[in-house]
């Protein structure tokens, strides 16, 4: 008894090695992870199973009844022989892991084969090992979920699939005398054995995918570590001083030699090897960063060349993309020293962290426009009352009213209408060019009037564009500028010229004077950060231009074309699309065009 349990526990080496190679068969870790798997892949599991299960009788021991002489790999036996064998441990473990149907399946796959063996034992072992696949999807069905997957609960109904083939052989077969024989030389070996071998088997499965989950568990918790500690950096964007913040917190937790971030154009920040000649604020240096900027998609490179730099020493990289709005506006960049360190873990990493940082970028976008809304329903709220346009409006009305009726009648309908569209500024986002330009065409009204016959308005409007969207309040803020800057101190001769054109698929909305300009310098100050006025929190070209790209996209814009002494223009560059165009060009008329 003791040699043959020596031996059984021998060959539990074998279900070791087969329990591993199951761990990376995709459809089997979905089996384990309780995921839906199709009639094909039940079937492969199934022929799997069967297979081990043949396995498991070829790598039995031969028992000689008569002589009780042990001998190893029988391809068939005689009448008076049978076999201490481990083939219950794959259907039972078929039963547990899938179900009745695959155990059932199973033990039909290694029954059969056993009937055709041989030996006085050939049926009852056959229908016994049936019986247990059977017995072993019962157990599955009542006891779903982390019990049925035990090694405490595969090691009891190992060990009672076993004792009830032992029962079996003893019913079914004959001569009884060799049946009582073999159950009481191998039973309790058998039944020890492969009660083991089950737990063992589950053991080895259960630990492998425990290892998985344990390191994706702690990159998690690393990547929700990174992303917490990136939110106060990209509050205000994807800016240098950010992308360099960045790099430095990713090179010390990520086992790579060099981390950089790029925008479309330009190199945002380089941290680690190479560092020399991958300076910030270079162009984009290689054809994959512009290929995933394309693309959208994560790319691997294993080329030896990644830059043109004779010494570089950079190899190897994953390159990640930088999404806002579906939109890709930059790059992560992660160098590593070998091919060992581009493993799947480390590439769901960075995607995971690319992705977490996207969604930063967004956030830190809806904050911005949000801060920027705030300001806009400021500034119309503070329009709503303003008391000087208000008390120069009511001056010039007045002043109207005995010399020309009508045109005092037409400067409280301007008025009346510029603030009711202050009121609906103050809750819309966005608003079609015409309601626009009917908001301009009041406040102008009023201010021609007021300024009599220093001022004069030329409108220039490109027919077809009347429903062209627009961020609320975005035209009015640029002619008041033009009033209130362009033409301080105004003279007589003092134009504002306002016009929209067709420039391939884009409009341009354009607004010019010919005041006093402005230098180069002021010109870039305008674009880059909010500049307070002396009215208090005013919308401000820099307001207008950010809520222009928050609202329309990337291709949307603001440009400053201005010179001293000469005059300025701000022009507006909407993407759009249109097949039927006109032009109308008009002197001042409060009627339009």
């Amino acid at each position: 008894m003791w040699q043959l349990f020596l031996s059984m526990f021998e060959r539990l080496g074998i279900i070791v090695m087969v329990a591993f190679l199951l761990t990376r068969l995709p459809y089997f870790r979905r089996l384990i992870y309780q995921q839906d798997v199709g009639k094909t892949q039940r079937f492969t599991i199934m022929l799997i199973f069967g297979l081990f299960g043949i396995v498991g009788t070829y790598t039995g021991l031969t028992v000689h009844v008569g002589t009780s002489e042990i001998s190893k790999w029988a391809w068939a036996l005689k009448k008076d022989e049978a076999l201490a064998n481990s083939r219950v441990i794959g259907v039972v473990i078929a039963g547990l892991l899938c179900g009745w149907r695959v155990g059932l399946g199973a033990g039909l796959i290694a029954g059969i084969h056993r009937l055709f063996l041989g030996g006085f034992t050939a049926v009852a072992c056959g229908v016994s090992t049936m019986i247990a696949g059977a017995i072993a999807g019962f157990v599955h069905h009542r006891k779903k979920g982390v019990a049925a997957f035990s090694p405490l609960m595969a090691l009891v109904v190992g060990m009672g699939a076993e004792a009830l083939q032992m029962c079996v052989i003893l019913l079914m077969a004959k001569p009884f005398e060799h049946a009582w024989m073999l159950v009481e030389a191998i039973g309790i070996p058998m039944v020890v054995a492969n009660g083991l071998g089950c737990a063992i088997f589950i053991l080895v499965i259960r630990n492998v995918f425990q290892e998985e989950e344990k390191a994706g568990a702690l990159q998690a918790e690393k990547a929700m570590r990174l992303a917490e500690a990136t939110v106060s950096y990209l509050r205000n964007g994807l800016t240098p001083q950010s992308a360099k913040a960045i790099c430095e917190l990713f090179i010390k937790e990520v086992s790579s030699i060099a981390v950089a971030v790029t925008d479309k154009t330009r190199i945002l920040a380089h941290v680690g090897a190479g560092s020399d000649h991958h300076v910030a604020g270079e162009p984009i240096q290689t054809e994959t960063t512009r290929k995933v900027i394309e693309t959208g998609e994560m790319l691997i490179v294993h080329n030896r060349v990644i830059c043109r730099h004779v010494d570089c020493p950079l190899h190897k990289e994953i390159i990640a993309p930088l999404k806002k709005k579906d939109e890709t506006v930059g790059t992560l960049k992660f160098y590593f020293r070998s091919e060992a360190d581009l493993s799947s873990i480390t590439f769901e990493f960075v995607k995971g962290l690319s992705s977490l940082l996207s969604l930063q970028l967004e956030i830190a976008e809806a904050e911005k426009y949000y801060q920027l809304m705030k300001e806009a329903q400021i500034k119309a709220l503070h329009a709503q009352v303003h008391p000087h346009f208000l008390f120069n409006a009511l001056n010039t009305i007045v002043s109207y009213i005995r010399i020309d009726p009508n045109r005092a009648r037409q400067l409280l309908l301007s008025l009346a209408h510029y603030f009711r569209k202050n009121l609906v500024g103050a809750t819309e986002m966005l608003s079609t060019l015409e309601e626009e330009l009917k908001h301009v065409r009041a406040y102008l009204t009023i201010e021609e009037a007021r300024f009599q016959d220093k001022l004069r308005v030329f409108y220039e409007i490109e027919e077809g564009y009347e429903q062209l969207t627009l961020p609320t309040m975005t035209l009015q803020p640029l002619v008041e500028n033009a009033v209130k800057h362009g033409l301080r101190h105004m003279k007589k001769g003092s134009e504002i010229v306002i016009s929209v054109k067709s420039r391939g698929s884009f409009v341009e909305i354009a607004v010019s004077d010919n005041g006093k300009g402005m230098g180069k310098e002021q010109v870039a100050r305008l674009l880059q950060k909010p500049v307070a006025s002396q009215s208090g929190a005013g919308i401000g070209l820099y307001n207008v231009n950010e809520r222009l790209k928050s609202l329309l996209g990337e291709h949307a814009k603001l440009l400053i074309i201005s010179q001293e002494g000469k005059g300025t223009t701000v022009q507006l560059v909407i993407p759009y699309k249109q097949e039927e165009r006109g032009i109308c060009a008009v002197a001042h008329s409060s009627d339009g065009c």
